[in-house]
């Protein structure tokens, strides 16, 4: 066995040149073989044994992980590969394959340069497999393709030579025509994956062998042997003539580009700066000997040692003591060691070069996303995704005394998965954990109970809703309870082509004058015209605030409590305090007191707070519910009592087909009729049911349905059940 101390030991060396530095993810639907191909790469470099290749799931360190068998938080390594008698520091993340913790995979695709894609064969290309792919694309990430668990073909579907290869060019013209519609228009022809130029990988990972265009004509092992190996069950045979390490190695090398292929068309995709700057070329060139940048991708908090930062280094060196500045926070930090992780483990290393995925202790305040230099730069552009938390429970802690240490334990919570979202209600003191789905929130409630050991009472999984307009408001005339202020003011929907720029853009917060160029340029980007757009005071959860008013004195005194108003009401509407989405509120005219102190925020937020309301109120709103797409696959015996359960929750048939035994049943559902849908389909279909589901927007709850949602939010939430007329906003 070789020590991680002497792996970590050669990389340290290979780093500094980055030609021979590949960056990879490994990406597929849940179960397709992720962890079990990270396998044979870690026993290649002799870090477990050839024995348990493929079965110990190294990579799968945590202990939910092992009790359920699934690949929960991305996992980094860094392993040496030879070919042809050159050393080549391969880093690599295994990420998870479950929809509900997508926003990993997002993350470690900002860190790499490619992707191995793994498709199970007898599935083909799942819903997972696709979104996959498309976030891969979306970073200009390179794919290639590996099929995996080749053997069942042969052994369990018992299909002859000619239907596997009809299945193989199948399965790839799909993953093609995804690559085609969604890769950078540069890349669309060049990145489309072939067998002839071995982009195409076929083998089975948990019985270590894999075979290519080019290692068949090595091994003389062609399609009709691997055939007749898997036929005769000597897959033993297989393995030995042509290892999956070997093989899939060989496609890392030919086909992902090294760093400094990779950033030079990365960069100007992930960072706006000024290429032309000092820090823009050597983020360009990948130059060790530029300005230090980097962009941390995972944050994980270490008992003993305090946060790890990891992420991706785009140019320059790094050593123990340096000083690194945390862009945008105004902070400064000195690093206190460096290492890279090797599946559960952290090994020190001497320091960190550019184009490579490493971890620094000593930034305490930085969180995934940031960036970190060693002089003030532009930020990194933000992780591109659209999804949104759609599920929360709300948790407390069942011994008052252990609330500070529920508070501590939140927060790291947060800062190691950002895609939890966290608010205290502040009348109850409870937190209200917000996750991508049930399971995501199952993994937060047993970390916080078993790995941070807090007794929590937790409710029963709460759907999030969102609030929007149908409609133009009436004209609005705010007054301010002394009198003193009025605000003129009119609330339109956001045009839905605009709204979906807006939400691919991830636009938020304050816009400040004469400083925040890129955000006025999305806007117009986004169809916003350009008076308006550089007449923005801010946006929140895709809804603006604009001044149309001309030539009102002190306007600018009282804008920044304009804004806070604009974002209270949008962060709690006027229906069920729920988000405030896609709406844009102009301020038409405003007539202000000479005297600043009778336009406090005692007088303007809440006079701008309650226009805001009243606006919503006569512009017939709706509440917003969260759906998401259904990938069912039931045996054909199964169809009626699934159908059944389908039918009682709201479900939109979108497709329905029939494979062999199998009916593949495509449906889009509201998240609040999927609470407690596993149990139930397990029930439908004695267990033989395969499902995912994946994140589909908000979609208006049906008429029939507002009245007795909004009834029972505001219950559940301590408010009135019937919200108030516009008129009563007007006469408080």
């Amino acid at each position: 066995m070789v020590r991680k101390e002497d792996v970590v030991k050669i990389a340290g060396k290979l780093m500094d040149d980055s030609k021979f530095v590949r960056n990879i993810g490994i990406v597929a639907h849940i179960d397709h073989g992720k962890t079990t191909l990270s396998d044979n790469m870690i026993a290649a470099n002799g870090l477990i044994s050839q024995e348990l290749s493929g079965k110990q799931c190294f990579m799968d360190s945590y202990s939910l992980e092992q009790e359920r068998g699934i690949t929960i938080n991305a996992s980094n390594i860094s392993l040496i590969s030879k070919i042809d008698g050159t050393d080549y520091l391969i880093n690599l993340i295994d990420t998870p394959g479950h929809v509900d913790f997508g926003g990993d995979v997002i993350r470690a695709m900002r860190a790499v340069d490619g992707a191995v894609v793994v498709i199970d064969i007898v599935e083909g290309v799942m819903p997972q497999t696709e979104t996959v792919l498309k976030e891969a694309l979306r970073e200009y990430v390179k794919p290639i393709l590996f099929f995996n668990k080749v053997d069942r073909l042969v052994n369990e579907l018992k299909i002859d030579f000619d239907e596997m290869q009809r299945r193989f060019v199948k399965v790839i013209s799909a993953v093609n025509q995804i690559i085609l519609k969604n890769a950078p228009e540069e890349f669309r022809d060049k990145w489309q994956v072939k067998v002839q130029d071995d982009s195409v990988g076929f083998g089975s990972a948990y019985n270590n062998w894999a075979v290519t265009m080019s290692s068949m004509q090595k091994t003389k092992i062609g399609f009709k042997d691997v055939y007749e190996f898997c036929q005769k069950g000597d897959q033993k045979t297989l393995a030995q003539k042509s290892p999956l390490a070997e093989v899939l190695i060989g496609m890392v090398v030919k086909h992902i580009p090294n760093p400094i292929q990779a950033q030079k068309y990365r960069v100007p995709k992930i960072w706006k700066g000024d290429l032309t700057s000092e820090e823009g070329k050597a983020m360009l060139n990948c130059d060790p000997n530029g300005p230090f940048a980097m962009m941390v991708t995972d944050v994980v908090v270490d008992p003993h040692a305090g946060d790890v930062v990891t992420g991706r280094i785009f140019s320059g060196r790094v050593n123990k003591g340096d000083e690194l500045i945390l862009v945008g926070q105004n902070k400064k930090a000195k690093i206190q060691q460096m290492a890279l992780f090797m599946g559960p483990d952290r090994i020190p290393i001497d320091g960190l070069s550019a184009g490579n995925i490493g971890s620094i202790l000593g930034l305490k305040e930085a969180y995934a996303g940031n960036a970190i230099a060693s002089k003030e730069i532009q930020e990194f552009e933000q992780f591109m995704t659209n999804v949104e938390p759609v599920i929360t429970m709300s948790v407390e802690a069942k011994d008052p005394k252990q609330l500070p240490k529920l508070i501590e334990a939140v927060k790291q919570v947060v800062k190691e998965d950002p895609n939890v979202r966290v608010n205290i209600n502040p009348d109850t003191g409870e937190h209200l954990i917000s996750g991508m789905g049930e399971l995501h929130l199952e993994i937060v409630r047993y970390r916080l109970e078993h790995d941070m050991k807090i007794p929590l009472d937790v409710s029963p999984p709460i759907v999030l809703y969102n609030e929007a307009i149908t409609k133009q408001s009436q004209l609005i005339w705010a007054k301010s309870p002394n009198k003193h202020n009025k605000f003129k003011m009119i609330i339109q929907p956001v045009p839905p082509a605009v709204l979906e720029k807006l939400k691919e853009f991830k636009l938020n917060g304050k816009i400040r004058e004469n400083k925040d160029e890129d955000k006025i340029q999305k806007l117009m980007e986004a169809g916003i015209e350009k008076e308006e757009a550089k007449k923005t005071w801010a946006l929140n959860n895709n809804s603006l605030i604009i001044n149309r008013t001309r030539g009102v004195i002190h306007i600018g005194e009282v804008k920044e409590l304009l804004v806070q108003a604009f974002m209270e009401a949008t962060n709690e509407g006027p229906l069920a305090k729920e988000k405030v989405c896609g709406i844009i509120i102009y301020i038409e005219d405003a007539i202000l007191h000479e005297d600043a102190i009778h336009r406090g925020p005692a007088q303007i937020i809440p006079c701008m707070t309650r226009g805001i309301y009243a606006g919503l109120m006569t512009a017939d709103p709706i509440i917003l519910e969260p759906k998401q797409k259904l990938f069912i696959t039931i045996p054909n015996d199964f169809m009626g009592s699934m159908t059944k359960e389908l039918q009682s929750r709201r479900v939109q048939m979108e497709d329905m087909k029939t494979e062999g035994d199998d009916t593949i049943i495509i449906t889009k559902a509201p998240v609040r009729e999927l609470i407690g849908f596993s149990a139930a389909a397990r029930a439908a279909s004695q267990g033989r049911a395969i499902w995912t589901a994946e994140y589909w927007g908000y979609e208006p709850l049906p008429k029939e349905l507002q009245k007795k949602v909004v009834a029972e939010i505001r219950t559940r939430k301590g408010m009135d059940p019937e919200p108030k007329r516009a008129e009563e906003y007007m006469d408080e």
